[in-house]
């Protein structure tokens, strides 16, 4: 039975509320005074408190304050005839549960109770009864999505469902989401396997992708009248992005949010340098020999973002615009640049690249502790929101807001946990990629993977004459056959990219203007 706590200096004149409640199974308890409630919660426990402001005595905001330093997780709703801005400011900064205005009447007692004591079990019913009427829907789409766009859409929708689903106590329902983003990235393996070629033909409809990307979506949004940050989070998935998209609107009113599609391999040394060159990799290769380098190469293959940059802004003739990158690869260059951001409030364009959720990937691959904390989807969401809300990418992003900056998020491509291997085979000249292989003589599962005979036609560079590429589809990743249990229990549920799935592939573009 519920049991609520109720004080009021008028307790007597509330005796047909109290019997209303009554009816309907709770249990009530009565003070006259903030002063004999306090002594009631020191012996007793209750679900919910429902306090008068205007008592003699200790006023409800100062039996408030005692509640909340005994009981803080105690809800409490205020009940008062005032409607004073500072008292409803008291109250709701003391984290009140509710605020009702005298008189009140049973029904929105009820619904008070209801709201807090029921919230969840009425939220889990009503989002698994919603769910089970989209899952027909979504499940109607699989069948027909045929564009890019519809992709997209359907894409979004599970995302949608995958977070509202995480807070309930159903794990029947979100087993059945898990089996419909499988069947979706089945599908959309396909659709890829159909489509993904064609877009690079001439006067064929194409998303916007990774080379496309500034000319099409950020050089509109640049002027010389307010500065604009460019931050560009490494490895950034689209859930991730919703999770801690709300603290960005604490700061910042949203006014576009698109997706496109990352090139492949979904890898940070071709999605992120084409999104910098607004080059394809056989392009940046041939003319750029200097900066681009092959998987085989040695050395860093993503050191040279800022003349990619630079060339870019040349070629669309931008060169009257004052701007600079950074590239955050760790904490202290992180903190350095937040404390020093101000100086970038006369830059047009100011360019961050943020490293951190690459490096967290890479850690559940490498550390137990960080497999324990990011064992499933929601768990890399929760880590995700917990480094943003901590991190100088939100000092920056505050400071911002502040400056008058314009600003826009995006990544330069998604990562997927992968649970299933498939095997191939190459020789030593082979790429090391878990998702995708370039290299001669790969030797694999047709049906595991997005086959490039000819890496022209992906606009891709070769190692050599007869080299082509393979791209992992779903949530599969590559094995060698030597020493292959031991491999396989190493990178199975690991976060990957490089592949085909809707993951890696669609993924964020926002802009906002700040509040």
């Amino acid at each position: 039975m519920i049991k609520i706590l109720w004080v009021d200096d008028e307790i007597d004149l509330l005796k047909p509320h109290i019997l209303f409640l009554e009816k309907k199974n709770y249990h009530v308890t009565t003070c006259n005074s903030g002063s004999e409630a306090i002594d009631v919660l020191d012996e007793n426990s209750f679900d919910i408190v429902f306090l008068d402001e205007n008592m003699p005595g200790l006023t409800g905001l100062e039996t408030l304050n005692e509640i909340k330093e005994k009981k803080d997780n105690l809800p409490v709703v205020m009940i008062t005839k005032s409607e004073e801005e500072y008292i409803m400011e008291e109250a709701i900064g003391n984290k009140i549960a509710d605020y009702l205005i005298k008189p009140v009447n049973p029904n929105q007692i009820l619904l008070s109770l209801k709201k807090n004591l029921d919230h969840s079990r009425l939220v889990s019913e009503k989002t698994t009864s919603n769910y089970q009427q989209e899952f027909r829907k979504i499940a109607m789409d699989l069948s027909m999505v045929n564009s890019y766009e519809e992709w997209v859409s359907l894409y979004q929708k599970l995302i949608y469902w995958e977070i509202q689903l995480e807070d309930i106590e159903d794990a029947g329902m979100f087993e059945i989401l898990e089996s419909q983003k499988n069947e979706a990235n089945i599908q959309f393996g396909k659709f890829i396997e159909k489509n993904y070629a064609n877009w690079f033909k001439p006067h064929t409809d194409a998303p916007i992708m990774s080379h496309t990307l500034f000319k099409e979506k950020i050089v509109p949004e640049i002027s010389k009248e307010q500065p604009t940050l460019l931050v560009v989070i490494d490895n950034l998935r689209y859930d991730q992005w919703k999770v801690f998209e709300p603290i960005v609107n604490n700061y910042f009113k949203k006014d576009k949010e698109d997706a496109f599609f990352s090139i492949l391999p979904t890898a940070t040394q071709y999605a992120r340098n084409a999104i910098f060159s607004g080059l394809m990799p056989s392009d940046m290769e041939k003319l750029f020999p200097e900066y681009w380098k092959n998987d085989t190469d040695d050395g860093g293959k993503n050191l040279h973002e800022a003349d990619f940059l630079n060339s870019q802004m040349k070629r669309l003739g931008l060169t009257d615009l004052s701007y600079e990158y950074h590239k955050i690869t760790n904490l202290k260059t992180g903190k350095k640049l937040a404390e020093n951001f101000k100086s970038l409030k006369n830059n047009d364009l100011t360019v961050v690249v943020y490293n951190f959720v690459d490096m967290l990937s890479h850690s559940k691959t490498e550390m137990e502790v960080v497999k324990e904390l990011a064992s499933n989807d929601k768990a890399y969401r929760s880590l995700t929101l917990s480094w943003f809300k901590n991190s100088p990418l939100l000092e920056m992003i505050q400071q911002a807001q502040q400056l008058g900056f314009k600003l826009i998020l995006t990544t330069d491509h998604g990562t997927i946990n992968v649970k299933n291997p498939s095997k191939v085979i190459g020789d030593r000249e082979t790429s090391l990629n878990l998702r995708y292989k370039t290299g001669r003589s790969l030797t694999y599962d047709s049906k595991d993977v997005l086959f490039a005979k000819d890496p022209k036609e992906l606009h891709l560079p070769s190692i050599n004459m007869s080299s082509s590429y393979i791209f992992a589809k779903s949530d599969l990743f590559f094995a060698y056959p030597n020493n292959y249990n031991h491999y396989v229990s190493y990178y199975r549920n690991t976060y990957q990219h490089g592949g085909v799935s809707l993951e890696e592939m669609i993924i964020p573009f926002v802009v906002y203007n700040p509040k």
